[in-house]
């Protein structure tokens, strides 16, 4: 069998003595066989490092996001402790203010874990992770922040019945002016005999405005022969007030009227000698000293 024999001449660029490498069949294909399987572990090497570097760069952006997440988080708790405070706060002014209204005795501001920032041991106790704790701990306090919310609801409620009532309880003069006779017996002024004055006469300039002294409805505009020119406003809470002896009315039946509105004119119609106003106060129907509900001097 002849062997056959491959050769590779090397010519130099510049002068000088050409090279001449002689292989054999063998040899060739044994050094072919190396080439390949170099440039394949080249090519497996390029591959695994350019796939390395996209992991290392995904790795990073991963870390980065993780850092900022955790950062977040931090904010959160921190969020979430000030919200805390300011809701147990606002339940500590709540409960002093259902005290105040008398919605609640004093031993409600007595009870445990008010503003000290404590918790429940309880709960803390069944948490198996950080995550569990800021869910439970933000569970709690949207439990807490909701409590609130109706104590307060029930408190505004409350406190604007009260406004109401305070707006429809008579509390200023009719006019200015002077009280001529005041509310109970008394010598009447036409027979000279002791009758029982259901009002207070209060005397000033004639023309000068009557102003209702509460929030309420006209009821009556009237017309009477003692009482003359007569307005009656009926108020909340079983309230009335009546100004007689009007010269002009300036409000009809049903209209509804706040505190210092002009109602009419002081006159002198009906059983009067001057110009003044007649004013009652009836509770229940029941005529009461108008000289307790006057709180301005």
């Amino acid at each position: 069998m002849i062997k056959r024999f491959f050769s590779v001449i090397i010519i130099p660029h510049h002068k000088g003595k050409y090279k001449k490498i002689t292989l054999s069949e063998k040899k060739a294909r044994i050094l072919g066989g190396v080439a390949i399987f170099l440039f394949i572990a080249l090519l497996a090497f390029l591959s695994d490092y350019f796939t390395m570097n996209v992991t290392r760069q995904r790795y990073k952006d991963l870390r980065e996001e993780n850092m900022k997440q955790k950062e977040t988080i931090a904010q959160y708790k921190i969020s979430l402790s000030k919200l805390k405070l300011r809701i147990e706060r606002f339940e500590k002014y709540a409960k002093k203010l259902n005290v105040m209204a008398g919605l609640k005795s004093h031993d409600v501001l007595k009870e445990v874990g008010l503003g000290n920032g404590g918790g429940n041991s309880q709960e803390i106790g069944s948490i198996n992770s950080p995550q569990d704790l800021g869910l439970n701990r933000a569970e709690n306090i949207s439990q807490k922040a909701e409590g609130v919310e109706k104590n307060l609801s029930t408190l505004v409620r409350f406190f604007e019945d009260q406004s109401l009532r305070l707006a429809s309880t008579p509390t200023i003069y009719p006019t200015n002016g002077w009280i001529t006779s005041p509310f109970g017996m008394r010598d009447d002024p036409f027979t000279g005999k002791r009758t029982f004055h259901y009002g207070i006469d209060i005397a000033t300039n004639y023309g000068n405005p009557i102003m209702a002294t509460a929030d309420g409805i006209v009821a009556q505009v009237k017309k009477e022969k003692i009482g003359g020119n007569t307005v009656i406003l009926s108020h909340r809470g079983g309230y009335s007030t009546v100004y007689c002896h009007l010269s002009k009315f300036l409000v009809k039946p049903g209209q509804k009227v706040k505190r210092g509105d002009v109602i009419g004119l002081i006159g002198k119609t009906g059983k009067a000698l001057g110009p003044h106003v007649h004013y009652e106060v009836r509770l229940n129907g029941k005529s009461v000293n108008p000289y307790y509900y006057l709180l301005e001097e």
